[in-house]
């Protein structure tokens, strides 16, 4: 990772990648808009998932910022129900809160999402959701 610029940086569309095939149903469209290293400093992405993908259970060593840009998305914490979730909607995830997120059967759903380093890590990657219920 190179580190929060040290000033004013403008982040042009048009740089988005796969994502890895493991950490969700489906490999899904990920662009990097600030890459924080150093503990504290945040990481930012915009995330465009196709219908029915959904992430793997996971967690942030500092928590987890998502505001959904488009589409309708799904979102569960360990222990809780699964929410719908729309444009404009954020969720916050808690440090260490155990979660998962993705795209409804029958729609896309993009989104960005910030979370800060610690360690050298934004995430810790865990098992596969196992029912949607």
């Amino acid at each position: 990772m190179m580190g929060n610029p040290k000033h004013m940086t403008i982040q042009r569309p048009g740089n988005a990648v796969r994502s890895p095939a493991d950490i969700a149903t489906a490999p899904f469209w990920v662009e990097m808009l600030l890459e924080g290293a150093a503990d504290g400093e945040n990481t930012a992405m915009r995330a465009s998932l196709d219908p029915g993908t959904i992430t793997r259970w996971h967690t942030h060593p500092r928590g987890q910022l998502l505001y959904v840009l488009s589409g309708k998305g799904l979102a569960q914490h360990e222990g809780g129900a699964v929410e719908e979730l729309r444009a404009g909607d954020a969720v916050w995830f808690a440090t260490g809160e155990k979660h998962w997120h993705g795209a409804t059967p029958d729609s896309p759903f993009s989104y960005i999402s910030i979370q800060a380093s610690e360690a050298g890590r934004i995430v810790d990657w865990l098992e596969p959701v196992e029912v949607l219920s």
